[in-house]
């Protein structure tokens, strides 16, 4: 641990000089680590090739851990200091997990407020169709933390009922630990300018507790979102329309997007052609050569 922080202490060192102060280092650190959340590393890591990683920053990015079971019996508090389980946040609803610290000057606000505004675009509502859970990283957050990040953006929200369903949870850090080794979260702490250094990401979680999709950077799609939390449902929520979408196209875990599948975009193409066809047959089928003859045999009495 005391290397992996001397590491993170040496980058910022580095860019501090590199750019003329410690100020705009700081912020071309973070915006170095937000853009690893949308670059393919190797092995499933997200995060930049090492020719343009800042230095010391190595062991920092997501591992994808799809299907992952999250260890739903670790210790929280909730934004008003009551003692939760990881578990009691899950069983009936797909949930929308972030991994955050209240006190990050920069990119866990970004992701925050990102998913807001793609969630506002999305039809189903918090605490209804599904929830959303956010736990700190930093074993120093405490529930008063929570309790104004959670107001925050409960207000930046703005729909009735969100506050039954948006949790924010701070724990102890052997909780935190197995959470993020779980989510494959991997995160440093500078000593020097007392911050984590980290990727941004949010992750769909089923009801169940496992791991579904990752969706990476501060934006969001709200296309995505909605059939993702579609799918991890197993089509409790949703349309039917939903379910038509989700057969054409397919998550993709390298680019944490949806991509449509092609041969399925045919097989439906192909099937309504001969359903066309097949319906125009039918018609001429019916109608008969008679009919037709009788049409023609009246259209000659009307020329005479």
């Amino acid at each position: 641990m005391q290397n992996s922080r001397r590491s993170v202490a040496a980058a910022t060192d580095w860019l501090n000089s590199a750019c003329g102060g410690p100020v705009l280092g700081r912020a071309l650190l973070l915006l170095a680590l937000s853009a690893s959340a949308l670059a393919q590393g190797m092995a499933g890591i997200m995060s930049p090739p090492a020719n343009v990683r800042p230095p010391g920053l190595e062991g920092v990015g997501i591992e994808q851990r799809l299907n992952q079971q999250l260890p739903l019996d670790l210790a929280f508090r909730d934004e008003t200091g009551k003692p939760v389980r990881l578990g009691d946040y899950f069983g009936k609803k797909p949930v929308i997990l972030t991994l955050v610290y209240y006190h990050c000057p920069m990119l866990c606000n970004e992701v925050l407020t990102g998913l807001v505004g793609s969630l506002k675009a999305v039809p189903f509502d918090i605490g209804k169709e599904f929830d959303v859970l956010t736990v700190s990283f930093d074993p120093h957050d405490t529930p008063a933390d929570a309790t104004e990040k959670k107001a925050d953006y409960i207000k930046r929200y703005r729909r009735a009922g969100a506050a039954d369903g948006w949790h924010f949870l701070s724990g102890p850090q052997e909780s935190i630990d197995a959470l993020t080794k779980a989510a494959g979260f991997r995160y440093q702490y500078d000593t020097k300018t007392e911050q984590f250094a980290h990727t941004t990401a949010i992750i769909v979680v089923t009801p169940e507790g496992k791991i579904a999709q990752y969706y990476y950077g501060v934006e969001f799609p709200p296309r995505d979102l909605r059939l993702a939390m579609v799918q991890a449902s197993q089509n409790r929520i949703g349309t039917l329309t939903d379910q038509a979408i989700l057969y054409c196209f397919h998550y993709d875990p390298k680019t944490g997007k949806y991509s449509m599948i092609v041969s399925r975009v045919i097989q439906i193409a192909g099937g309504l052609t001969i359903l066309t066809l097949g319906t125009v047959l039918l018609v001429l089928f019916r109608r008969g050569p008679d009919s037709e003859l009788r049409g023609h045999s009246r259209s000659h009495q009307y020329v005479r």
